[in-house]
């Protein structure tokens, strides 16, 4: 009965977790720890197994982060969420998208792992703040003071993303066409003038270090980077003949993203975030170790 009664709530657990940490990988991590101490349970003493099962993932994930935190002190480059599908029928894409945006997931990262909790079980999973008070060990009075305290930070540093979710794909597979096209100029009009590239590698594939900043110093990047040259030291690594190379567009926490495959296995994901019809700013993820949870649809299928 433990294990039906968890398996019941995994994904509700699974997203709670991902929301607070930025990390499928940690996010599994904790939902498995959470099943190992609710498998020693007793059911009589559960009045509510999910709020429940929230309070214990909710504070394994608060743990999680404050130690993360230490460890992204020493990470080489700019530390990005890592990226996830959000492929599936339009409800739940609708249900996802706002609350694991990868642009809403950077600014919540700023935000004390205290807050981020209460800022995900508030404004992601509606719970009430007598629920989320017990999730995370605080009065409700100091819940209420964290939410608003979140969501006013928040609020003041989120983009204001383009709602308009065709336009939105059209603009990033644009953006892809232009790079492999080596479309400078079709490239940079896309572009806000002030659009900023943060790529995430950790050290460990190629891609700048530091902030990348104006439409013509991005877009030179990008071209650079799809160009027929690089494109084949991309493969070298994989020992992959060229046509195992490819370039799509495909949902990626809630939006349009462009992702390069190499034998259909994810080696980087491209995610910009557009503003009044430009891109602000673009999210490039290489690193291969962020690549593991991106489970991608068959296109044979």
């Amino acid at each position: 009965m433990n294990a039906e009664i968890f398996e019941e709530h995994r994904g509700l657990l699974t997203g709670v977790a991902y929301r607070i940490l930025g990390s499928a990988a940690d996010a599994e991590d904790v939902v498995q720890e959470a099943w190992l101490r609710w498998s020693g349970v007793s059911l009589a003493d559960v009045a509510e197994p999910r709020a429940y099962l929230i309070r214990v993932v909710s504070r394994l994930a608060i743990d999680r982060l404050r130690q993360a935190a230490a460890r992204r002190e020493t990470y080489v480059g700019p530390w990005l969420p890592e990226p996830v599908s959000t492929e599936g029928d339009l409800a739940e894409r609708a249900e996802l998208a706002e609350s694991v945006e990868l642009a809403l997931l950077v600014v919540l990262e700023t935000l004390s792992p205290l807050e981020r909790a209460v800022f995900v079980l508030r404004e992601a999973f509606a719970l009430p703040y007598a629920e989320i008070a017990r999730a995370v060990g605080r009065s409700e009075a100091a819940v209420r003071q964290l939410a608003r305290r979140a969501r006013d930070h928040v609020r003041d540093r989120r983009p204001r993303f383009e709602v308009d979710r065709t336009r939105r794909r059209q603009l990033t597979e644009r953006f892809a066409a232009a790079c492999l096209d080596g479309d400078l100029e079709g490239l940079t009009g896309l572009l806000a003038r002030d659009v900023t590239l943060v790529s995430d590698s950790g050290g460990r594939a190629k891609a700048p270090l530091r902030v990348i900043t104006g439409a013509d110093r991005v877009a030179r990047f990008f071209l650079g980077v799809a160009s027929e040259r690089n494109l084949h030291r991309l493969l070298e690594p994989f020992g992959a003949a060229p046509d195992a190379l490819a370039v799509s567009v495909a949902e990626v926490n809630g939006g349009p993203a462009v992702v390069v495959t190499v034998s259909g296995r994810p080696v980087s994901v491209v995610s910009p975030v557009v503003v009044d019809g430009r891109v602000q700013t673009v999210y490039l993820i290489t690193n291969p170790e962020k690549m593991s949870h991106l489970r991608l649809p068959d296109p044979s299928r």
